[in-house]
């Protein structure tokens, strides 16, 4: 869909089916979503080729590549769901001076990031998780990465801003089309040009620049806001607004961070091939997950549209289609993985069979739960996207906060290895269990105004 200006689409995301319109915006996050993801993947297969130092290193090294997203998140989301509560409610310059905002404070922390880290690369890659025989190809590939982080944060500010007002497909052709220039360059780079491990995170940092340019181009179409440095007006009220809306991005994309440098040194006492075997894992969960988090996406600026219109009654028959139809499809997923769990492993490292045996184990732990996230996902975009900060919070904090941080320190201790293997399954039990009774007090609150209103 193409819109003139800025009413027009608050016009269409307020009265169109809501069913409808959540699907028509998820395809296009979805695939972004699966296609980020696979090319974050892609580092992992093709450096899965050269040895196991090198696959270890790039899964120690993506939890800071997490945090640097994280801090993307927290611009993007907090700006983005600020911008569709407030285009949803007709106010358009607000939403303007936001959009500045989260983009150019979010480019300069990245700056930050990359300068700040480089000054403490190798202390930096041992608190990741890397071990002595890790270190060079964990330095090796930082040390390109973090050139990236600028275009990185910025990137999902972008991604985002254009996602909440509802372009969901000018995001999506703006960061595959890095993704896909990455995924072509990694053997190119890695093998032919002999780079090994740089050659991965070159090929990662080239595509994350070239994206930052196509999403450039893409915010001037579809009605978007435009981004002006004239609108770069700082003020603690719109940097409240960010923290509120993007703290639970940040908590749930930093802790989970945090949650695989813990699950590294949980790890590295078995060997470097379990943490190579944990590292495929956290891979292929991230790409299954990432397809949940694409669906969520499509319901979020449906969610802020019509929460800023005080029109409560499709925000629930979203979020409710939302939970039932995720629950169904992974439970699929769910068992498909399971079956073809060491094949799904293999594909990334058929040489050490102590990887395959460690990556398969966890694998089917963490596929047994997974459903449970069709609740705890929805539940906290619902509640990130309305502005509930506190509440969703909690909510993304658990998964791999909350409960999974204790769990990582006390299971191995009793379970040995196997503590480590299933210890994401029995954190998503737990998180569950939180989620329910915050989700359903919001529930209770847009039911009872709904009600009021009519």
């Amino acid at each position: 869909m193409k819109f003139a200006d800025a009413e027009e689409k608050r016009i269409y995301m307020t009265q169109q089916p809501v069913k409808k319109l959540v699907c028509r915006l998820a395809v296009p996050t979805i695939l972004s979503m699966l296609v980020t993801s696979f090319y974050n993947m892609a580092d992992t297969f093709f450096v899965g080729k050269l040895d196991t130092q090198s696959t270890a290193a790039v899964g120690v090294a993506f939890s800071l590549m997490a945090i640097i997203q994280a801090i993307g998140f927290l611009f993007g989301h907090g700006s983005g769901n600020f911008i569709s509560r407030k285009l949803g409610a007709g106010e358009i310059e607000e939403a303007e001076k936001m959009s500045a905002v989260g983009f150019f404070s979010s480019f300069f922390m990245g700056i930050a990031i990359m300068l700040g880290c480089m000054f403490f690369i190798k202390p930096l890659s041992y608190a990741l998780g890397s071990t002595p025989t890790i270190l060079p190809y964990t330095v090796s590939y930082l040390r390109i990465i973090l050139f990236g982080a600028p275009a990185m944060t910025a990137s999902l500010v972008l991604n985002n801003q254009m996602r909440f007002q509802g372009s969901a497909f000018y995001a999506m052709i703006g960061i595959v089309s890095g993704a896909v220039i990455n995924i072509a360059l990694d053997p190119i780079l890695i093998f032919t040009c002999g780079l090994g491990v740089a050659g991965a995170a070159l090929a990662t940092t080239i595509s994350q620049y070239l994206s930052f340019v196509f999403l450039l181009i893409m915010v001037t179409r579809g009605g978007n806001i435009r981004i002006r440095f004239s609108n770069f007006k700082p003020s603690l009220h719109l940097y409240q607004e960010i923290i509120r809306g993007g703290i639970p991005a940040l908590f749930r994309q930093g802790l989970a961070s945090v949650a695989t440098i813990c699950l590294n040194h949980a790890a590295s006492v078995y060997g470097d091939a379990a943490i190579a075997g944990m590292s495929i894992v956290s891979r292929i969960m991230m790409f299954a997950n990432s397809a949940l988090i694409g669906f969520g996406q499509g319901f979020q600026p449906v969610c802020g549209f019509n929460y800023g219109a005080g029109k409560y009654k499709r925000v629930l028959e979203g979020y409710w289609f939302c939970v039932k139809f995720a629950f169904l499809a992974l439970s699929g997923l769910a068992v498909i993985v399971y079956v073809f769990a060491p094949q799904f492993v293999t594909v990334f490292r058929k040489e050490d069979l102590e990887v395959i045996e460690v990556g398969t184990a966890a694998l089917r732990y963490s596929v047994i739960a997974f459903p449970l996230s069709s609740w705890i996902i929805m539940c906290n975009m619902m509640l990130q996207s309305i502005g509930k900060g506190v509440k969703a919070s909690i909510v993304s904090s658990a998964r791999q906060g909350i409960f999974f941080l204790p769990l990582i320190a006390v299971l191995p201790y009793f379970f040995g290895l196997k503590g480590v293997e299933f210890c994401q399954a029995v954190s998503d039990v737990c998180a569950l269990t939180l989620s329910i009774p915050i989700g359903m007090s919001v529930i209770r609150e847009m039911k009872a105004a709904d009600t009021e209103n009519h």
